[in-house]
């Protein structure tokens, strides 16, 4: 007569213990992302759907479509993908020159450590910074007239305008694809080159035929992390140009704080149209993200 023997499920006390801890640790995270993204952002939604006396009603989601509305909404997606792809080409070529460009390692070093820095300055620092350099009587303004004799604001130029907005954020958006973009470089083999050069490819061929084809999804990701990150910009904006450029953020701030435009209820459906504009691109941005790690391993 044959036994079977069942394992029995035992419990570890140590891994019960471990485990325990780990959970800890993500805690303090899991209860910031409820308190500060997640249940924000529910309520938003759940506001642009009532009125300001708890009814039902579409009416804040149809307003989204009004002429003003829709002119904020163009108006922030141009400076944002201006300011994306700006941001995209000239990181690339810095993250390239660095990366594959055989500088000395004090370059990129100093590069990175600047870009960490840069890609996370905004607000009324970087407003105030960009009007005493390029403002009316910025420093870089009065030198090129007055060394040079050649008068910025006289052909045209506004740093309180659409360009003006977008050379600023591309202050920050240049490091922030450089940050990203390093890594994606330094996963290039040298034995995808080798064999390039092997089979007889020029360095013309190699970069149209093998690198950029790899790199594609990194670059176009890339370029929609930075356009969502533009578009969700306020600080930087308000502090520039105040109220004569109408972006939706800006827009946004008037319908929920504002004294002349006040509809708290219109500007939860605002920003209900930014949060599916941008998650829309960071979704994009994951799923090329994906797709580049599956191509680099």
């Amino acid at each position: 007569m044959s036994t079977v023997s069942t394992p029995i499920a035992a419990t570890n006390p140590a891994l019960d213990k471990d485990r325990m801890v780990d959970w800890l640790g993500i805690a303090p995270f899991m209860i910031f992302a409820v308190l500060f993204l997640i249940a924000p952002t529910l309520y938003l939604v759940v506001g642009a759907f009532f009125t300001p006396d708890g009814a039902l009603t579409f009416r804040n989601i149809a307003d989204l479509f009004t002429p003003g509305i829709l002119s904020a909404y163009w108006i922030s997606i141009r400076v944002s993908v201006a300011s994306a792809l700006g941001g995209a080409l000239i990181g690339f070529f810095l993250a390239w020159a660095v990366v594959l460009g055989g500088l000395p390692t004090w370059v990129r070093s100093g590069l990175l450590t600047f870009s960490g820095v840069a890609s996370n300055f905004a607000g009324v620092p970087l407003a105030f910074a960009f009007l005493a350099t390029l403002g009316r009587t910025g420093l870089v303004t009065v030198l090129l007239r007055d060394i040079f004799g050649f008068n910025l604001y006289g052909t045209g130029f506004n740093l309180l305008s659409f360009l003006g907005l977008t050379i600023t954020y591309m202050y920050f958006q240049i490091p922030l694809m450089v940050l990203i973009l390093t890594p994606a470089l330094d996963g290039m083999k040298k034995e995808w080159r080798e064999a390039a050069e092997v089979l007889g490819a020029s360095n013309r061929q190699y970069w149209t035929m093998v690198a950029l084809p790899i790199l594609w999804p990194s670059l176009l990701g890339t370029a929609l992390l930075l356009f969502a990150n533009a578009f969700g910009a306020i600080a930087t904006a308000f502090a520039l140009t105040g109220s004569s450029l109408n972006i939706v953020p800006i827009l946004l701030y008037a319908q929920i704080r504002g004294d002349v435009l006040h509809n708290a209820n219109l500007g939860y459906a605002i920003a209900l149209g930014m949060i599916v504009i941008t998650g829309v691109s960071n979704i994009l941005y994951l799923m090329l993200r994906m797709r580049a790690e599956r191509w680099q391993k």
